[in-house]
């Protein structure tokens, strides 16, 4: 079990409030987030935000990810193509639990335009608390994994 408290978020221009609420919920809960932007709502891509966030989960720097945009889609799929990274988009809180239980998910993907605050923090809340089950579910994740391969 790893000690790494350590959480990134990122987002589009669309989610920085949410992002920013997520991340005084995370540290309220002893997590330390690792926010790295956007800071304006100027408009922005999300595919650089979502890879940039990935790529410090990939390397270990933090144990994992919140990435937000409009439906949380384009950004999961940008995380997804860094290797290592298991990303889902999920808007309700049995999803969130699922793919931490069975996908060992190392990032989660909220829609800000999907879901409100209320939610996200309890999606945020199933994410975090979940724990990888393991077991027939570690024999699909090590498939996963060979597909970056």
């Amino acid at each position: 079990m790893t000690t790494n408290k350590r959480i990134v978020l990122s987002s589009d221009h669309a989610a920085i409030e949410l992002r920013q609420a997520i991340a005084t919920h995370i540290a309220a809960q002893g997590w330390e987030p690792v926010d790295i932007g956007p800071v304006t709502t100027e408009s922005t891509h999300y595919p650089m935000h979502g890879h940039a966030a990935a790529k410090l989960v990939a390397s270990g720097d933090c144990r994992f990810g919140i990435i937000l945009c409009g439906t949380g889609q384009g950004i999961m799929m940008a995380a997804n193509k860094v290797t290592g990274i298991r990303c889902g988009v999920c808007s309700d809180t049995f999803s969130a639990r699922m793919i931490r239980q069975h996908n060992d998910a190392n990032m989660l993907s909220i829609g800000v335009r999907v879901v409100g605050e209320g939610l996200a923090l309890d999606i945020v809340d199933a994410f975090l608390t979940a724990q990888f089950e393991g077991g027939r579910h570690a024999t699909r994740v090590e498939m996963i994994e060979t597909l970056d391969q």
